[in-house]
């Protein structure tokens, strides 16, 4: 994170906005007809509408060249690229290679790691077809016919966000649950309507040492064994971590644990084997589909032009209303049921990527970095 307020784009932007004043909306579009047409893009079937944002041609004309003197562009080949741009934690942040469907290789540390996450989808795909498939049994002999995934932050509002999403492509047979919070309440109401027999569990954690999530597991490791035995754990549990060692000490079979690698942040994970309940739920093939249509969007981003591409403009846009129109909040209204729980997962994934209080060289960060995210499903936002 870096402080710009005193870069010559900068500048430029602070003057413009003094120019434009209190300039209302109405009166840009009076002005401009076909507002719609200069301030919207697409993508596939995404249209982004960016119309009913104050800002006009100049604005959007300042704000990339705010971002090329930012050195928006490098950052971005940089990122494809596998280079370490995460400097704090010495990482690079690949979770582009998730859903990278080219024959490209990337490179971290000098090591090709496409061929890895290959290796783990086709893991991820026979799992799935074996528990789909009646193939992966319960201790007793029986099918699954739920499963429950225990995690939190990334390892929880992903997977969830992306599961409700796609309620419509849901299969029959295999029941989904999540449960994130560490109050016990959340785990009892889960489990009082499952059958022990019949109930399989995802324990997500890059380290397998995160208090809350491993507080649930020990509690639904407990209600498996209080029924089936100790021996059950093997075949009621699997893992999505990093850490097979700590995996395998808590009766998990080295087999069924799906690596996640420190390359992968969690905002950004369902992308990785963290979004093995979404491929339970719907199916692989669906799974698969919704790393071909976030690949389409890397593609647009890597190789569109900064005033055509739309990640970059609604990254430009936010900074132009957090930082010269002073709106602190960011409301997220999704008005589709399906996409209630997007607020939740974008709530995480901008606060706590943008906001940042200190530069990459340790200095205070005098602009603001990020709004406060909140919302809810539609309607239910508009009148609360």
């Amino acid at each position: 994170m870096t402080s710009h307020q005193g870069s010559k784009a900068w500048l430029a932007l602070k003057a413009h906005h003094q120019q434009l004043g209190q300039t209302h909306m109405r009166t840009l579009f009076s002005d401009d007809p076909k507002r719609f047409e200069r301030f919207s893009l697409s993508l596939g079937e995404m249209l982004l509408d960016y119309s009913k944002n104050r800002v006009t041609a100049e604005t959007k004309e300042l704000l990339c060249n705010l971002a090329r003197e930012s050195d928006i562009e490098s950052c971005r080949d940089r990122m494809f690229s596998g280079e370490k741009i995460n400097t704090t934690e010495n990482r690079a942040v690949l979770h582009v290679a998730l859903r990278n469907k080219t024959a490209k290789s990337i490179q971290v540390d000098g090591k090709d790691v496409m061929p890895l996450v290959r290796d783990v989808l086709g893991q991820m795909r026979a799992y799935t077809v074996s528990v789909r498939g009646g193939i992966a049994k319960g201790n007793t002999g029986g099918k699954f016919t739920d499963f429950v995934n225990i995690g939190i932050g990334g390892s929880d509002l992903g997977p969830a966000m992306v599961c409700e999403a796609l309620k419509p492509y849901i299969k029959e047979g295999l029941q989904t649950h999540f449960v994130s919070n560490v109050d016990a309440t959340d785990i009892v109401e889960t489990l009082k309507k499952l059958n022990p027999a019949t109930t399989l569990f995802i324990i997500t954690s890059k380290t397998f040492t995160t208090q809350e999530t491993m507080a649930n597991a020990e509690a639904a490791k407990m209600w498996i064994t209080g029924t089936l035995g100790d021996n059950a754990v093997q075949q009621h549990f699997v893992a999505v971590s990093s850490n097979r060692d700590a995996v395998e000490e808590f009766g998990i079979n080295r087999a069924n644990c799906f690596p996640i690698w420190d390359w992968v942040g969690g905002r950004y994970s369902l992308w990785s084997a963290v979004g093995l309940p979404i491929a339970l739920a719907t199916g692989m093939e669906n799974f698969e589909a919704l790393l071909d249509g976030a690949h389409s969007m890397d593609k647009h981003f890597a190789d569109t032009p900064l005033e055509e591409n739309l990640p970059v403009i609604l990254a430009l846009i936010g900074i132009w209303n957090i930082n010269f129109l002073k709106t602190s909040g960011h409301a997220v209204l999704p008005y589709d049921q399906y996409l209630r729980l997007l607020p939740n997962y974008l709530q995480q994934a901008e606060m706590e990527s943008n906001g940042k209080s200190i530069t990459l060289e340790g200095k205070l960060i005098e602009n603001n970095t990020s709004p406060i995210v909140f919302g809810a499903a539609g309607t239910v936002g508009q009148h609360s």
